[in-house]
Protein backbone atom coordinates (compact mmCIF):
# COMPACT_ATOMS: atom_id res chain seq x y z
CA UNK A 1 0.00 0.00 0.00
CA UNK A 2 1.29 3.32 -1.00
CA UNK A 3 1.20 6.42 0.83
CA UNK A 4 -1.62 7.58 -0.97
CA UNK A 5 -3.39 4.30 -0.44
CA UNK A 6 -3.66 2.98 -3.98
CA UNK A 7 -2.06 0.03 -4.89
CA UNK A 8 0.37 -0.82 -8.10
CA UNK A 9 -2.38 -2.78 -9.33
CA UNK A 10 -4.78 1.06 -9.43
CA UNK A 11 -2.03 2.15 -10.81
CA UNK A 12 -1.27 0.05 -13.56
CA UNK A 13 -5.22 -0.06 -15.02
CA UNK A 14 -5.43 3.85 -14.27
CA UNK A 15 -2.34 3.80 -16.91
CA UNK A 16 -4.16 1.51 -19.13
CA UNK A 17 -7.59 3.58 -18.99
CA UNK A 18 -5.95 6.74 -19.83
CA UNK A 19 -4.21 4.76 -22.94
CA UNK A 20 -7.54 3.75 -24.07
CA UNK A 21 -8.61 7.32 -23.86
CA UNK A 22 -5.92 8.35 -25.69
CA UNK A 23 -6.55 6.01 -28.64
CA UNK A 24 -9.94 6.37 -28.62
CA UNK A 25 -9.50 10.50 -29.55
CA UNK A 26 -6.90 9.68 -31.62
CA UNK A 27 -9.02 7.67 -33.83
CA UNK A 28 -12.25 9.66 -33.45
CA UNK A 29 -9.86 12.87 -34.53
CA UNK A 30 -9.24 10.44 -37.90
CA UNK A 31 -12.78 10.09 -38.20
CA UNK A 32 -13.34 13.81 -37.72
CA UNK A 33 -10.50 14.27 -40.48
CA UNK A 34 -11.92 11.74 -42.79
CA UNK A 35 -15.19 13.27 -42.32
CA UNK A 36 -13.83 16.77 -43.39
CA UNK A 37 -11.89 15.76 -46.19
CA UNK A 38 -14.31 13.24 -48.30
CA UNK A 39 -16.39 16.55 -48.95
CA UNK A 40 -13.55 18.35 -50.07
CA UNK A 41 -12.10 15.85 -52.57
CA UNK A 42 -15.80 15.47 -53.97
CA UNK A 43 -16.10 19.19 -54.26
CA UNK A 44 -12.85 19.59 -56.24
CA UNK A 45 -13.96 18.63 -59.76
CA UNK A 46 -16.65 20.88 -59.43
CA UNK A 47 -14.73 23.26 -58.15
CA UNK A 48 -12.01 23.22 -60.94
CA UNK A 49 -14.98 23.54 -63.72
CA UNK A 50 -15.96 26.40 -62.19
CA UNK A 51 -12.46 28.01 -61.80
CA UNK A 52 -12.00 27.61 -65.49
CA UNK A 53 -15.51 28.82 -66.81
CA UNK A 54 -15.70 31.88 -64.26
CA UNK A 55 -12.22 32.28 -63.02
CA UNK A 56 -10.54 33.52 -66.42
CA UNK A 57 -13.55 35.89 -67.33
CA UNK A 58 -13.78 37.36 -63.81
CA UNK A 59 -10.01 37.85 -63.49
CA UNK A 60 -10.06 39.96 -67.42
CA UNK A 61 -12.97 41.88 -65.60
CA UNK A 62 -10.82 43.18 -63.01
CA UNK A 63 -7.83 43.66 -64.70
CA UNK A 64 -9.99 45.60 -67.72
CA UNK A 65 -11.47 47.93 -65.24
CA UNK A 66 -8.04 48.87 -64.01
CA UNK A 67 -7.53 49.53 -68.05
CA UNK A 68 -7.87 52.15 -70.73
CA UNK A 69 -9.76 49.01 -72.95
CA UNK A 70 -11.53 50.65 -75.85
CA UNK A 71 -11.60 50.31 -79.48
CA UNK A 72 -8.14 50.90 -80.21
CA UNK A 73 -7.03 48.26 -77.76
CA UNK A 74 -9.57 45.93 -79.37
CA UNK A 75 -7.37 46.10 -82.76
CA UNK A 76 -3.89 46.88 -81.35
CA UNK A 77 -3.74 44.97 -78.21
CA UNK A 78 -2.16 47.32 -76.67
CA UNK A 79 -3.52 48.82 -72.85
CA UNK A 80 -2.92 51.84 -71.09
CA UNK A 81 -3.23 51.07 -67.29
CA UNK A 82 -5.14 53.90 -65.68
CA UNK A 83 -6.23 52.74 -62.41
CA UNK A 84 -8.84 53.85 -60.61
CA UNK A 85 -9.84 56.90 -63.54
CA UNK A 86 -12.70 54.20 -65.00
CA UNK A 87 -14.06 54.11 -60.83
CA UNK A 88 -13.71 57.94 -61.08
CA UNK A 89 -15.51 58.27 -64.20
CA UNK A 90 -18.74 56.23 -63.35
CA UNK A 91 -18.86 57.75 -59.90
CA UNK A 92 -18.79 61.39 -60.79
CA UNK A 93 -21.03 60.37 -63.33
CA UNK A 94 -24.30 62.24 -63.48
CA UNK A 95 -26.44 59.02 -64.32
CA UNK A 96 -24.54 56.66 -61.79
CA UNK A 97 -27.11 57.84 -58.53
CA UNK A 98 -30.27 58.04 -60.75
CA UNK A 99 -29.30 54.64 -62.38
CA UNK A 100 -28.21 52.67 -58.82
CA UNK A 101 -31.41 54.09 -56.82
CA UNK A 102 -33.45 52.81 -59.98
CA UNK A 103 -31.81 49.59 -59.66
CA UNK A 104 -32.20 49.59 -56.03
CA UNK A 105 -35.77 50.49 -56.11
CA UNK A 106 -37.03 47.88 -58.80
CA UNK A 107 -34.75 44.95 -57.48
CA UNK A 108 -36.94 45.62 -54.00
CA UNK A 109 -40.02 45.75 -55.92
CA UNK A 110 -39.63 42.15 -57.72
CA UNK A 111 -38.10 40.19 -54.72
CA UNK A 112 -41.35 41.51 -52.85
CA UNK A 113 -43.83 40.91 -55.95
CA UNK A 114 -42.01 37.05 -56.42
CA UNK A 115 -42.02 36.20 -52.95
CA UNK A 116 -45.77 37.94 -51.95
CA UNK A 117 -47.12 35.57 -54.90
CA UNK A 118 -44.65 32.48 -54.34
CA UNK A 119 -45.62 32.07 -50.68
CA UNK A 120 -49.02 32.44 -51.60
CA UNK A 121 -49.16 29.89 -54.61
CA UNK A 122 -47.10 27.28 -51.92
CA UNK A 123 -49.75 27.72 -49.61
CA UNK A 124 -52.72 27.43 -52.32
CA UNK A 125 -50.69 24.16 -53.06
CA UNK A 126 -50.69 22.61 -49.32
CA UNK A 127 -54.39 23.04 -49.09
CA UNK A 128 -55.97 21.80 -52.37
CA UNK A 129 -56.56 18.30 -53.18
CA UNK A 130 -53.45 16.15 -55.46
CA UNK A 131 -54.98 16.14 -58.42
CA UNK A 132 -55.28 20.46 -58.75
CA UNK A 133 -51.62 20.42 -56.90
CA UNK A 134 -50.38 18.11 -60.03
CA UNK A 135 -52.08 20.88 -62.54
CA UNK A 136 -50.64 24.12 -60.70
CA UNK A 137 -46.89 22.44 -60.36
CA UNK A 138 -47.22 21.50 -63.91
CA UNK A 139 -47.88 25.34 -64.92
CA UNK A 140 -45.37 26.35 -62.98
CA UNK A 141 -43.15 24.15 -64.28
CA UNK A 142 -44.04 24.90 -68.11
CA UNK A 143 -43.69 29.09 -66.79
CA UNK A 144 -40.69 28.25 -65.69
CA UNK A 145 -38.68 25.93 -68.76
CA UNK A 146 -39.85 28.87 -71.07
CA UNK A 147 -36.40 30.51 -71.86
CA UNK A 148 -36.26 34.18 -70.94
CA UNK A 149 -35.91 35.90 -74.45
CA UNK A 150 -38.54 33.87 -75.53
CA UNK A 151 -40.86 34.46 -73.44
CA UNK A 152 -39.86 38.07 -73.61
CA UNK A 153 -40.04 38.42 -77.10
CA UNK A 154 -43.80 36.88 -76.75
CA UNK A 155 -44.43 39.53 -74.36
CA UNK A 156 -42.91 42.05 -76.82
CA UNK A 157 -45.72 41.21 -79.63
CA UNK A 158 -48.31 41.04 -76.82
CA UNK A 159 -48.10 44.91 -75.92
CA UNK A 160 -47.15 45.60 -79.81
CA UNK A 161 -48.72 49.09 -80.82
CA UNK A 162 -50.13 48.41 -83.45
CA UNK A 163 -51.32 44.72 -83.73
CA UNK A 164 -50.42 43.66 -79.89
CA UNK A 165 -53.39 41.71 -78.27
CA UNK A 166 -52.83 43.61 -75.51
CA UNK A 167 -54.11 46.76 -76.55
CA UNK A 168 -57.09 45.22 -78.63
CA UNK A 169 -58.66 44.18 -75.73
CA UNK A 170 -58.12 46.87 -73.94
CA UNK A 171 -59.84 48.66 -77.01
CA UNK A 172 -62.69 46.16 -77.13
CA UNK A 173 -63.56 46.94 -73.17
CA UNK A 174 -64.16 50.60 -74.06
CA UNK A 175 -63.41 51.11 -71.04
CA UNK A 176 -60.22 53.53 -71.52
CA UNK A 177 -60.94 54.66 -74.80
CA UNK A 178 -58.89 53.63 -78.19
CA UNK A 179 -55.21 52.05 -77.37
CA UNK A 180 -54.83 50.55 -81.18
CA UNK A 181 -51.74 52.53 -80.94
CA UNK A 182 -50.39 52.77 -77.26
CA UNK A 183 -46.83 52.16 -76.98
CA UNK A 184 -46.29 51.28 -73.44
CA UNK A 185 -42.53 51.54 -73.84
CA UNK A 186 -42.55 55.06 -74.11
CA UNK A 187 -43.47 55.73 -70.34
CA UNK A 188 -41.27 54.76 -68.16
CA UNK A 189 -43.57 53.58 -65.42
CA UNK A 190 -45.87 51.52 -67.97
CA UNK A 191 -42.76 49.94 -68.84
CA UNK A 192 -41.11 49.20 -65.71
CA UNK A 193 -44.95 47.82 -64.95
CA UNK A 194 -44.92 45.43 -68.04
CA UNK A 195 -41.11 44.55 -67.77
CA UNK A 196 -42.39 43.64 -63.96
CA UNK A 197 -45.48 41.48 -64.90
CA UNK A 198 -42.96 39.53 -67.19
CA UNK A 199 -40.27 38.80 -64.62
CA UNK A 200 -42.77 38.25 -61.29
CA UNK A 201 -44.57 35.44 -64.14
CA UNK A 202 -40.91 33.90 -65.03
CA UNK A 203 -39.93 34.07 -61.36
CA UNK A 204 -42.66 32.66 -59.22
CA UNK A 205 -42.62 28.94 -60.18
CA UNK A 206 -39.38 29.05 -58.94
CA UNK A 207 -40.45 30.81 -55.37
CA UNK A 208 -43.46 28.64 -55.05
CA UNK A 209 -42.10 25.11 -56.21
CA UNK A 210 -39.26 25.71 -53.28
CA UNK A 211 -41.13 27.47 -50.92
CA UNK A 212 -43.68 24.54 -51.04
CA UNK A 213 -41.26 21.73 -50.90
CA UNK A 214 -40.34 23.42 -47.61
CA UNK A 215 -43.47 23.63 -46.40
CA UNK A 216 -44.62 20.27 -47.13
CA UNK A 217 -41.56 18.37 -44.81
CA UNK A 218 -42.81 20.33 -41.61
CA UNK A 219 -44.62 17.68 -39.70
CA UNK A 220 -48.36 17.78 -39.36
CA UNK A 221 -48.10 17.16 -35.87
CA UNK A 222 -47.82 21.19 -35.03
CA UNK A 223 -51.10 22.08 -36.98
CA UNK A 224 -52.87 19.48 -35.44
CA UNK A 225 -51.96 20.42 -32.41
CA UNK A 226 -52.08 24.05 -32.82
CA UNK A 227 -55.73 23.25 -34.09
CA UNK A 228 -56.62 21.06 -30.77
CA UNK A 229 -55.39 24.30 -28.75
CA UNK A 230 -58.10 26.41 -31.24
CA UNK A 231 -55.68 28.39 -33.21
CA UNK A 232 -56.58 29.95 -36.50
CA UNK A 233 -55.23 30.04 -39.67
CA UNK A 234 -53.21 32.99 -39.85
CA UNK A 235 -52.04 32.43 -36.62
CA UNK A 236 -50.67 29.01 -37.19
CA UNK A 237 -48.87 30.05 -40.56
CA UNK A 238 -47.64 33.03 -38.57
CA UNK A 239 -46.17 30.89 -35.43
CA UNK A 240 -45.78 27.89 -37.04
CA UNK A 241 -44.94 27.75 -40.76
CA UNK A 242 -43.37 30.70 -40.47
CA UNK A 243 -40.61 30.05 -38.02
CA UNK A 244 -39.69 26.46 -40.25
CA UNK A 245 -39.70 27.91 -43.25
CA UNK A 246 -37.10 30.78 -42.31
CA UNK A 247 -34.09 29.02 -43.61
CA UNK A 248 -35.60 28.60 -47.04
CA UNK A 249 -37.20 31.96 -47.30
CA UNK A 250 -33.08 33.55 -46.84
CA UNK A 251 -32.39 31.41 -49.46
CA UNK A 252 -34.95 31.92 -52.15
CA UNK A 253 -34.63 36.39 -51.16
CA UNK A 254 -30.78 35.96 -51.44
CA UNK A 255 -31.28 34.26 -55.18
CA UNK A 256 -33.93 36.76 -55.82
CA UNK A 257 -32.06 39.49 -55.12
CA UNK A 258 -29.00 38.15 -57.18
CA UNK A 259 -31.45 37.06 -59.97
CA UNK A 260 -32.66 40.87 -60.53
CA UNK A 261 -30.58 42.91 -59.63
CA UNK A 262 -28.53 41.62 -62.79
CA UNK A 263 -31.88 41.31 -64.66
CA UNK A 264 -31.09 42.54 -68.26
CA UNK A 265 -32.65 40.31 -71.24
CA UNK A 266 -36.69 41.66 -69.98
CA UNK A 267 -35.20 45.10 -69.80
CA UNK A 268 -33.26 45.22 -73.00
CA UNK A 269 -35.50 43.19 -75.41
CA UNK A 270 -38.54 45.41 -74.45
CA UNK A 271 -37.26 49.07 -73.72
CA UNK A 272 -33.55 48.77 -74.22
CA UNK A 273 -32.81 51.63 -71.17
CA UNK A 274 -35.77 53.81 -72.69
CA UNK A 275 -37.55 55.97 -72.90
CA UNK A 276 -34.62 58.52 -72.21
CA UNK A 277 -32.52 56.20 -70.11
CA UNK A 278 -35.60 56.44 -67.62
CA UNK A 279 -35.90 52.23 -67.15
CA UNK A 280 -31.80 52.24 -67.28
CA UNK A 281 -30.19 49.89 -64.67
CA UNK A 282 -26.70 49.13 -63.72
CA UNK A 283 -27.04 46.34 -66.07
CA UNK A 284 -28.34 48.22 -68.80
CA UNK A 285 -25.91 50.99 -68.72
CA UNK A 286 -22.53 48.38 -67.98
CA UNK A 287 -24.03 46.94 -71.54
CA UNK A 288 -23.93 50.95 -72.96
CA UNK A 289 -20.91 51.71 -71.80
CA UNK A 290 -18.91 48.94 -72.49
CA UNK A 291 -20.80 48.23 -76.24
CA UNK A 292 -22.52 51.52 -77.17
CA UNK A 293 -19.78 53.98 -75.96
CA UNK A 294 -16.68 51.49 -76.71
CA UNK A 295 -15.74 52.32 -73.10
CA UNK A 296 -15.20 48.39 -72.37
CA UNK A 297 -12.73 49.33 -68.99
CA UNK A 298 -16.01 51.55 -67.73
CA UNK A 299 -18.29 48.69 -68.47
CA UNK A 300 -15.90 46.27 -66.51
CA UNK A 301 -15.84 48.88 -63.55
CA UNK A 302 -19.59 49.27 -63.29
CA UNK A 303 -19.88 45.64 -63.67
CA UNK A 304 -17.49 45.22 -60.65
CA UNK A 305 -19.35 47.57 -58.55
CA UNK A 306 -22.36 45.99 -59.37
CA UNK A 307 -20.90 42.72 -57.81
CA UNK A 308 -19.13 44.13 -54.73
CA UNK A 309 -22.53 45.23 -53.96
CA UNK A 310 -24.32 42.22 -54.91
CA UNK A 311 -21.29 40.65 -52.10
CA UNK A 312 -22.52 43.09 -49.24
CA UNK A 313 -26.16 42.38 -49.71
CA UNK A 314 -25.57 38.92 -49.85
CA UNK A 315 -23.07 38.74 -47.26
CA UNK A 316 -25.86 39.94 -44.95
CA UNK A 317 -28.15 37.44 -45.70
CA UNK A 318 -26.11 34.38 -45.70
CA UNK A 319 -25.52 35.20 -41.99
CA UNK A 320 -28.99 35.54 -41.13
CA UNK A 321 -29.33 31.99 -43.15
CA UNK A 322 -26.96 30.50 -41.05
CA UNK A 323 -28.01 31.80 -37.96
CA UNK A 324 -31.68 30.62 -38.80
CA UNK A 325 -30.54 27.42 -39.15
CA UNK A 326 -28.45 26.80 -36.27
CA UNK A 327 -31.57 28.29 -33.98
CA UNK A 328 -33.92 25.37 -35.37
Amino acid sequence: MSAHGSSPMNATGLERSVRIDVARGRRSGRRRRRTWVAPVVLLIPAGVVLAAILGYPLVRLVINSFQDFGLRALFTGQNQWIGFANYTAIFTDSDFLPVLLRTLVFTAALCAGCMAIGMAMAQLMVNVNAFSRMVLSSILILAWALPTVSSTLVWQWLFQPLYGVFNWMITQLGWFGDYTQHSWTSHPFQAFAIVFILIVWQSVPFVALTIYAGQSQIAPEYYEAAKIDGAGGWFIYRQITLPFLRPVLYLVVILQLIWHFNTFNQLWILTQGGPDNKTTTLSIWSFQKAFASNSFGQGSAIAIVTALMLMVITVFYIRRLVRSGESL
